[in-house]
């Protein structure tokens, strides 16, 4: 038998005891062991559910426990998840977790502890819910030369996009609907901002990189900006509107790392990924295109994902393949400055004859009341002191993949 405890009896942790038990035989077929629940960590009681017996209230009682293999974490935030999965790992205690924001920021760390007490710390989960793309880039793909890892990793803004291109909605509507149908939280800032997606590509760029960039070094945009009049553009140009993390490798230099909206063509794989799902999408040679898809949050994706990493540890112990990951350097912000692409710029319409000389050979966009084109290729440090020469903020700003 198994001895796990979960941490946190919210939503991902109550999917994840709900998928264990109600899916016991498959479970110890795929693991080859029963599980058992001993421990559920949390604030609360839970009297009216059947596994209420096991809640409780101090960690101490589990780490001290000698026969917990397991620890799941999923309560969110940083602390104190931080402070319970090194002490975990330390003693000797692989742990599995869906906390994006514990791996983005302390992930080099705890993935050393780990090595160090030789077990396991897995976050499948972490990135694209259900969607198992952490464990096929380290088993299956590192072996090609990555060239780029790239993704709509935040269901929230993708269904905000897919709102506002098949009905024509605002960006406001478009979050209130999504906040109606509980995808976006009353307070949505870490996904329309880009900072959940941010996480997320920290992660996926340590995989292909073996460096764990600090978030507030990467390139971070949301997408608050969009405007209907872009939506509109973007039908003229037969491109989508995404929001993408991205992390490019060029060949003998640092890599790209960024969270911005793009406007994508239409026979792009991505470009197709609509509403709350979320895809992710390896480039490299000789592999060329490998495309991961599926739904990106939610109790039953996510708990799939940490209850496949249970089943990892429990056929191979610690003996899975685990990466390991080193600090990366806060200058990769500096370095988005030589990110080179093409632009889509909206400006008023009064500026249209300095905008045209200040990018000449920009393909313009027929638009109502405003100046819209599209520019060569350019860096982002050319297109600045463009902007800066010109002096008039653009109204919308967004790359072309």
């Amino acid at each position: 038998m198994t001895n796990i405890a979960i941490l946190g009896f919210g939503v991902v942790g109550g999917g994840t005891a709900e998928l264990i038990t109600k899916n016991k035989d498959e479970v110890a077929a795929l693991g080859g062991d029963t599980v058992n629940i001993k421990y559920i960590l949390d604030l609360r009681d839970f009297p009216n559910s059947p596994l209420g017996d096991r809640v409780v209230h101090d960690f101490e009682q589990i780490l001290s426990d000698p026969e917990i293999d397991t620890v799941i974490e999923v309560m969110g935030g940083s602390h104190p998840a931080y402070e319970y999965t090194a002490a975990a790992l330390r003693a000797g205690k692989n742990v599995i977790t869906s906390n994006k924001e514990v791996v983005a920021t302390y992930g080099d760390e705890l993935l050393e502890i780990a090595r160090e007490a030789g077990v396991s710390y897995r976050f499948e989960a972490a990135v694209g819910g259900g969607i198992p793309v952490i464990s096929p880039i380290i088993g299956f793909i590192r072996q090609n030369r990555i060239t780029e890892v790239r993704g709509i990793l935040n269901g929230t803004t993708n269904y905000i996009l897919t709102k506002m291109f098949t009905l024509g909605e605002s960006f406001e509507a478009s979050l209130a609907d999504a906040q109606s149908r509980g995808y976006a939280e009353r307070n949505p800032d870490a996904d329309i901002l880009g900072l959940d997606a941010a996480r997320k590509i920290a992660i996926l760029a340590a995989l292909v990189t073996d460096r764990l960039y600090p978030t507030d070094a990467i390139h971070t945009e949301g997408i608050v900006g969009i405007r209907a009049a872009d939506v509109s553009a973007a039908d003229k140009l037969g491109r989508q509107i995404k929001l993408l993390g991205r992390c490019i490798i060029p060949e003998g230099g640092s890599p790209f790392i960024m969270v911005a909206p793009f406007l994508l063509p239409s026979d792009a794989p991505l470009s197709t990924v609509s509403g709350v799902y979320n895809a992710v999408e390896v480039l490299g040679e000789p592999i060329g295109s490998a495309m991961f898809f599926g739904p990106g949050a939610g109790a039953a994706p996510t708990a799939s994902a940490v209850v496949g990493d249970l089943m990892q540890i429990m056929r191979s112990g610690t003996r899975c393949a685990t990466p390991s990951f080193t600090r990366g350097d806060a200058a990769i912000k500096a370095s988005f400055e030589g990110f080179v692409s093409r632009h889509y710029l909206a400006f008023p319409e009064g500026a249209r004859k300095d905008l045209l000389n200040a990018f000449v050979g920009a393909t313009e966009i027929e638009a109502v009341g405003e100046c819209a084109i599209v520019t060569e290729y350019l860096s982002e440090s050319e297109l600045n002191e463009r902007l800066a020469a010109l002096g008039v903020a653009p109204l919308s700003h967004i790359r072309l993949l």
